[in-house]
């Protein structure tokens, strides 16, 4: 079976020959990489275009910055094959660790994605990402960070795969949505993985599949005003969307107290104006985004999704 590699590209040509050099190597399973260049001014597109590869590379190119979320919905429109690999520019992949995705991923029909074991690229025993968590207080959380690499060796259930190294069914996405284009960036990956969960479907990690990863390679540094006042209103956006009346108002107290403790966190850092402008942003806007519609069929799903957010909530609160 063969994937469809989905990446966007803004000013990423520092990054383009290590990326395309491991796909190179781990070619098994790809049918073909597609790049959504975001209207870089550097020599992204020159590179691509000049490239030797070993499996055909489609790019589309953007006369400005469309965001992440948008460019990946460019390239699944495209994509000629029934699985998406969507994959960071900023990473390199270990050899076979496609065909371990497809393989896990093929497994069962209710898995939705696989998400890839991603390592830090500066010490590849640390781990970057293996999973976001999310809780009812509305936080997302990557599960694993600064761990060892070991330590998480076996197949698990995961919140939310992290859309910088992470496998999809073509077929779930049309039948979910994909990503939503209003979040330009951060946070479309939960939200896509609270539709699936809504819908009855599951998301895994894959150990066996690695990817050494820089992270925050196009956006800058971990805290900045342009990703926290994003990340502030894509996350009420989140609640808005997916979240029930009923499970609102129960849940209401939590997400307070959540949004309250980031604020003063933000505050501290000297973020916190910015943070509350997210906020603002996301309220005052929050009908731009679909929300996610309620089916009687997928109570079970939402009382089960319930469940999980209580015991992130509680794992969360006892570390």
């Amino acid at each position: 079976m063969k994937v469809s590699v989905v990446t966007p590209n803004y000013n990423g040509e520092r990054f383009l020959r290590a990326f395309f050099e491991s796909l190179n190597d781990d070619n098994e399973c790809i049918g073909e990489v597609i790049i959504v260049d975001n209207g870089s001014d550097d020599a992204s597109r020159e590179f691509i275009r000049a490239g030797s590869f070993k499996f055909p590379v489609v790019l589309i190119e953007n006369s400005e910055n469309l965001g992440f979320a948008p460019a990946v919905n460019q390239g699944i429109e495209k994509a000629k094959f029934d699985y998406i690999f969507s994959l960071n520019n900023d990473t390199e992949i270990k050899k076979g660790s496609i065909k371990h995705m497809v393989d896990l991923i093929s497994s069962r029909e209710d898995v939705f994605s696989v998400q890839a074991k991603m390592l830090q690229y500066d010490n590849k025993q640390l781990i970057d990402d293996v999973g976001d968590e999310y809780n009812l207080l509305g936080w997302t959380k990557k599960t694993g960070e600064n761990h060892q690499s070991e330590e998480y060796s076996e197949v698990r259930e995961i919140f939310s795969s992290c859309a910088g190294a992470a496998l999809y069914k073509k077929s779930i996405l049309e039948e979910i949505g994909m990503f939503d284009d209003n979040f330009f960036a951060y946070m479309e990956d939960v939200d896509l993985a609270l539709r699936s969960k809504i819908n009855g479907y599951h998301n895994l990690l894959c150990p066996q599949a690695v990817v050494y990863h820089i992270g925050s390679a196009t956006s800058g540094s971990r805290y900045n005003e342009f990703k926290v006042r994003l990340a502030a209103r894509n996350n009420v956006w989140v609640v808005y969307k997916n979240i029930p009346i009923p499970l609102k108002i129960i849940n209401f107290i939590f997400l307070f107290l959540g949004f309250f403790i980031k604020y003063v966190f933000f505050l501290k850092k000297g973020f916190g104006p910015i943070y509350l402008s997210g906020i603002r942003e996301g309220l005052s806007t929050r009908k731009k985004v679909a929300k996610t519609r309620f089916k009687s069929k997928n109570t079970k799903n939402y009382l089960k999704l319930e469940y999980r957010l209580i015991i992130n909530t509680i794992k969360f609160l006892k570390r």
